[in-house]
Parts: C-alpha cells; structure tokens; sequence
C-alpha cells in the first residue's frame, strides 16, 4: 500500500513538471474600465465642462461673508441703490454655509474703495474677496 502511494505522489509530480512545460506562463491581458464606459461619460474638469478654456482674467468682487442669509439685505439694497448689479451666492464650508454677494464684472468699476470703505464702516463685519467668477461658490 506504501508502494501504491508513493507511486500516485511520483506520478503526480511527473504530471505537473509536463504541464508546466507544455503550456508557458502568459500574462493574462486585462481590459480597463475605459472600454466598458461609453465615450461620451468621461471625467471632466470644470473647466472643460462648457468646451472653452479658463479666462485668466475673470476675477470678480464678493462682498460678505456672513453665517446668515438674512445679513445680506442690507448690503444688497445699498448696491441696487448705487446701480449695481449684484447676486446672492453660498460657499459651503467646514462651518456651515458662508453667504455672500458676486458683484457682477461689469459693474465692478462702480464699487471702488470708497465705497467699500463706507460700507465697511455701515455694515459689521463686512468682508471683500477677488476670487474667480467660476466654480468657487453656488447661487441660490
């Protein structure tokens, strides 16, 4: 019986050195997920969403700031006041919502620093930022 077993292991290893060289090692080829997803739902930038490039210039005016939403009354009734085209946007932070007003481009040149100056001094913790028109903040 010892005989018959050892006789199986030796065949057994006989078998797999023939397998071996019988059929080589191949790296098996994979497909990427690319080639299961349709053109047309690739990752894309922000700014390739709408097919243009970035305007390096397009920086606009925010003014704001504040926790509340209901602070940003009276600063955008002094700016319609003033003729200036304003609207209300919110930046998701760590704190919660950050509620402020995008001066729009072309009615930067209406608000110089005089007039942020009077504002400052009118509404409480009133702050101004030149960041991107684009991307930064969502409009409620």
């Amino acid at each position: 019986m010892r005989w018959l077993f050892v006789l199986l292991l030796v065949l057994n290893g006989f078998y797999f050195v023939w397998s071996q060289l019988e059929a080589p090692v191949t790296p098996k080829e994979i497909d990427g997920l690319a080639s299961a997803r349709p053109a047309g739902q690739d990752i894309r930038l922000l700014s390739e969403r709408q097919g243009k490039p970035p305007a390096q210039g397009e920086n606009c005016l925010y003014l704001g700031g504040f926790a509340d939403r209901q602070a940003l009354g009276p600063l955008l009734e002094h700016l319609a006041a003033a003729q200036v085209q304003a609207q209300p946007y919110a930046l998701h932070g760590p704190q919660g919502p950050v509620h402020w007003l995008r001066v729009a481009p072309q009615s930067r040149e209406l608000v110089g620093d005089q007039t942020l100056a009077e504002l400052s001094r009118n509404i409480k913790d009133l702050k101004h930022q030149i960041m991107p028109c684009e991307g930064i903040a969502t409009a409620e």
